[in-house]
């Protein structure tokens, strides 16, 4: 759960850093972050729980025989990504987001095909229920 704070924070920073190019232009929004970029904050403690999360539900995968264990290796590649703001792709990015899918892909087809089927009414009723609040959220957001 710290580990998923870390990169919403991280995210909010992101968003933040690509509105500056909106509001003060490229040069400005450039200069901005890179005079701030480093700066201390408390979230940053919290990295190493994002890390450390991929080994620990890797580990578990392996451990309750849901993944045998190429796919919890596959899994554990996560824990290499990149973490903190304003991340770029790079070759290894692209190579543990393969091993996630790697893991994860068989596993979603197996539920799809062996889970059990909700009924069209309760799959209409939560697919509505869903839809209501996220836009309820939307318009919360909006309003400040």
């Amino acid at each position: 759960m710290c580990g998923l704070f870390a990169r919403t924070f991280q995210a909010g920073i992101n968003h933040l850093a690509f509105q500056l190019v909106r509001i003060e232009g490229l040069d400005g929004a450039t200069r901005i972050i890179a005079d701030s970029y480093g700066a201390f904050n408390i979230i940053a403690t919290l990295n190493g729980t994002i890390m450390f999360g991929w080994i620990l539900l890797a580990a578990g995968a392996f451990r309750s025989q849901v993944m045998g264990l190429f796919r919890a290796v596959a899994l554990a590649l996560m824990a290499g990504l990149m973490s903190g703001v304003l991340k770029g792709s790079s070759l290894y990015s692209i190579i543990a987001a393969t091993g996630l899918c790697i893991a994860l892909i068989p596993l979603g087809i197996q539920v799809l095909q062996n889970g059990a089927r909700p009924q069209t009414k309760t799959l209409w009723g939560w697919s509505l229920v869903t839809l209501s609040v996220v836009t309820a959220l939307y318009f919360l957001g909006q309003a400040g």
